[in-house]
């Protein structure tokens, strides 16, 4: 018996996710990003406040700010 290779995984899952409605799509994305905010609150033992906050911040770590932004902001 045989294992299915990496590339038969990736096209059932392909598959699966096109069959989805778009309102299947949302609530599963929404799912997803909600088990990824529950394990890095139990990783870093943080309530949700501070997991989205601590979240938030490194999203800025690194980012120049875009001229184009800062001539709209005037």
């Amino acid at each position: 018996m045989r294992s299915p290779s990496a590339t038969a995984i990736a096209r059932e899952r392909t598959a699966r996710l096109a069959a989805l409605t778009p309102d299947e799509r949302v609530a599963l994305a929404e799912r997803l990003g909600e088990q990824g905010l529950t394990s890095f609150m139990a990783v870093h033992g943080l309530d949700r406040r501070a997991a989205v906050a601590r979240i938030k911040a490194t999203r800025r770590l690194g980012r120049r700010r875009s001229a184009s932004a800062e001539a709209d902001a005037t």
